[in-house]
């Protein structure tokens, strides 16, 4: 199940908000200016599905959001326990960076934790299958997939060169939790 867990930047220990309700987790984001939604999974596509067969599942909110915010691309992303990348990508993610675009996922199995940096405010946001998040462009974030990931997701773009970080360079990220699966 989703959740929130809002925490004060300035203060790592001191929680603010801890909540799986979708409507305020939605609520909480939305304030901080970031999209979150959840797709009813009527016909959710099986765990094995191909990357066209998710693409078909989901074409209507897919085409929904390009034409709401002009996203260009997208493309399916699936890390599993056995990656044989898995390491270095969660290494890479972990560190706090920015995009000069939105970073738009949706989870369609498995989960990922995305933890934001918005002012003085530090948002957990464990997302699982059913959850859309869109970090805005420009904003401070991690993201972290756990020591044995399983997700998959589908991702948007407006750069057609896809996923581009700039890493900040702070070590705020290791004074928070991280996921563990």
């Amino acid at each position: 199940m989703s959740q929130l867990t809002i925490y004060d930047a300035n203060k790592p220990g001191q929680l603010l908000l801890d909540t799986r309700d979708g409507g305020r987790i939605a609520a909480e984001l939305d304030r901080a200016g970031v999209l979150f939604e959840r797709w009813p999974a009527t016909d959710a596509p099986a765990a094995d599905a191909s990357s066209e067969q998710i693409g078909v599942a989901y074409a209507a909110d897919i085409e929904r959001l390009q034409a709401q915010f002009g996203y260009r691309t997208w493309d399916v992303i699936a890390i599993h326990p056995e990656h044989p990348d898995k390491d270095a990508m969660r290494a890479k993610f972990l560190d706090e960076h920015t995009h000069s675009e939105d970073e738009v996922r949706f989870f369609v199995a498995g989960a990922g934790l995305f933890t934001l940096h918005i002012h003085d405010r530090i948002y957990a946001t464990l997302c699982e299958a059913g959850d859309l998040i869109s970090v805005p462009a420009g904003t401070r974030h991690w993201f972290d997939m756990g020591p044995n990931p399983r997700f998959t997701a589908i991702r948007l773009f407006d750069n057609t060169e896809g996923w581009i970080a700039h890493f900040t360079g702070d070590e705020i990220a290791a004074r928070y939790p991280a996921l563990e699966n």
